[in-house]
C-alpha cells in the first residue's frame, strides 16, 4: 500500500558530484561498498562515481521531506549521521546502474516498508510527530527492535535471559543489524533475501528475521554466557 507522497528526483549533474562533498563516514562507506561489490563481481571500475551520484541525489531527494529541528543532538543535524547502507545495497542489486537505483528508490519511498528498511527515509521526516523527532530515536528502534524483545521472551527465553545478564539489550544488536542491512553479518544472497522478503511480505518480517538469527545463534550465545 502507498503511504508516503511521491516526491520527484532532481538529478544532480555529473560535474556537481564529487567525492569531496561527502562526509568522512560516507567516503569510508563508499570505499567499503565498492570493494565489496567488486569482490562479488557486481561492480565495474568506475562504480565509485556512480555510488557517490546515488548518495548525493538521495540526500537531496530526502531533504524535500524533512523539517527543521533545533537540537544539539548529532543525530538531529541536517545530514543523516550514518551511512546509507540500504541505498548502497540497492546499488549493488542493480549492478551499479545509478539511474535504475534512483528510480527504484523513488518508487520504493512511497511504501510503508521504506520507513523500516531505508533508515535515512525518516531522518527529520515531516511524516513523524515533532515530539518523536526531538527524542532522536528512529522508529525502527521503538517499533521493530521493541517487538523483537517481546517475541524473544516468548520464543527464546534462554537467549533473552542471557542478554539480560550481559547488560546488553537485544534491541541494541537488532538496530545495528537493521541499520547496516545485515552487512558483515550475513552473506550477500541472504541480504538480498532479507530485503526482498520485507518488501513483498511486509515490514513485520524484519522482526521475524531478527528472531530467526537469534535462534540460529542460540547455542553460541548461551556458550558465551557460561564463559
Amino acid at each position: 500500500d502507498t503511504l508516503f507522497n511521491l516526491f520527484s528526483f532532481v538529478l544532480a549533474m555529473d560535474a556537481d558530484v564529487k567525492k569531496e562533498n561527502l562526509s568522512s563516514v560516507q567516503k569510508l562507506g563508499v570505499e567499503m561498498t565498492v570493494r565489496y561489490g567488486k569482490y562479488l563481481n557486481l561492480l565495474k571500475e568506475d562504480a565509485e562515481n556512480g555510488l557517490c551520484f546515488v548518495l548525493m541525489n538521495c540526500e537531496e531527494f530526502l531533504k524535500q521531506q524533512q523539517r527543521t529541528v533545533v537540537s544539539s543532538l548529532c543525530c538531529l543535524q541536517e545530514h543523516y549521521a550514518g551511512y546509507d547502507w540500504f541505498a548502497s545495497s540497492i546499488f549493488l542489486i542493480m549492478s551499479g546502474d545509478r539511474e535504475r537505483t534512483l528510480t527504484f528508490l523513488q518508487q520504493f519511498s512511497r511504501l510503508l516498508v521504506s520507513a523500516f528498511l531505508w533508515l535515512p527515509r525518516l531522518h527529520l521526516s515531516m511524516h513523524l510527530p515533532i515530539t518523536t523527532l526531538e527524542y532522536g530515536i528512529h522508529p525502527v528502534y521503538f517499533c521493530s527492535a521493541h517487538h523483537v524483545e517481546m517475541l524473544l521472551k516468548a520464543e527464546l527465553p534462554l537467549v533473552c535471559s542471557a542478554f539480560h545478564m550481559s547488560g546488553f539489550t537485544p534491541s541494541q544488536i537488532c538496530l545495528q543489524w537493521i541499520t547496516q542491512c545485515f552487512w558483515n553479518y550475513m552473506d550477500w544472497s541472504e541480504i538480498c533475501h532479507y530485503i526482498a522478503i520485507c518488501i513483498f511480505l511486509g515490514p513485520d518480517y524484519q522482526i521475524y528475521m531478527c528472531i530467526s538469527v537469534f535462534r540460529h545463534l542460540q547455542q553460541d550465545i548461551l556458550k558465551h554466557t557460561e564463559a
